[in-house]
């Protein structure tokens, strides 16, 4: 029986991930092994894929559409890697949202488990993203240098960006988790939400190019003040703006709180439906 105080404790969503931290590392490791495995150039993909679509968006919006930054010389190029700050955000985020809602069902040898803790896989789901957020800036470095000649000091900053995120992702993974075994039909309007959630936040296209009417709304786009602190800290090199990081990091961890005690009431009915 889950206990009253695991649902009002405010450090219990993180105690799962410290008390079974090793077993959260094994299965993310397994997850995104076996992504690749069985494929000819197996981990490598996961340098390919994000070159790939960062070539194809840079071509479309910049060559075809005539999208700009405003930044001097190498335009196409620079603003790649404007594109390729934001976009790793995006993708971080679309892979655990749109894994979420078959979560539990895909994986209910664990829920038939009693002492098998199931709210660490939403954990391990976001160790996987974190591993291809990890490649992705690591290419995005790369290709900066190779660009411009060099990278901002503010990219030691980026992990504290990452961080103020991680909680707002978790708590994206319990809820939909958990309502993914009622409602079958989430995962496809998940993938709907998540092309959205891209086109309505400042990666393709700079804040100020928004009508002054519309552009305080792009904030309700839970993406916006990560990707924009992304591409403070490494392309502009700028610091990130404290006070609507704070503000988000509050607003993240009051999120997966709810989340947690959502997909912890929740489970008490998995097994009844699955």
């Amino acid at each position: 029986m889950i206990s009253a105080y695991r649902l009002t404790n405010p450090a219990a969503p993180y105690r799962a991930l410290q008390r079974h931290f090793p077993l959260v590392m094994q299965m993310a490791k397994r997850d995104v092994i076996g992504r690749y495995r069985g494929s000819f150039i197996g981990l490598l993909w996961s340098f390919f894929n994000p070159l790939l679509m960062l070539a194809i968006y840079t071509f479309v919006f910049s060559v075809i559409f005539n999208s700009h930054w405003n930044v001097p010389g190498g335009e196409h190029m620079a603003y790649a890697v404007i594109l390729f700050a934001g976009l790793n955000i995006n993708a971080m985020f679309s892979e655990c949202a749109n894994k979420a809602p078959t979560l539990i069902v895909e994986n209910t040898n664990f829920v038939k488990k009693v002492v098998f803790p199931l709210e660490i896989l939403s954990w391990s789901t976001l160790g996987s993203a974190l591993f291809h957020l990890l490649i992705s800036t690591v290419v995005l470095i790369v290709f900066e240098l190779i660009v411009q000649g060099s990278v901002p000091w503010t990219a030691v900053m980026f992990p504290i960006v990452a961080i103020v995120f991680l909680p707002f992702v978790a708590g994206t993974i319990w809820l939909l988790a958990s309502l993914g075994v009622f409602l079958r039909d989430l995962k496809q309007a998940i993938n709907v939400i998540t092309t959205i959630l891209l086109y309505l936040a400042p990666v393709f296209y700079p804040r100020e190019h928004i009508p002054a009417a519309y552009r305080e709304l792009l904030y309700l786009n839970p993406l916006t003040v990560i990707v924009e602190s992304s591409q403070n800290v490494l392309v502009w090199g700028r610091m990130p703006n404290w006070g609507a990081l704070g503000l988000y990091a509050l607003a993240s961890c009051l999120f997966a709180w709810f989340a947690f005690a959502w997909f912890e009431r929740a489970r008490k009915g998995f097994a009844d439906v699955l």
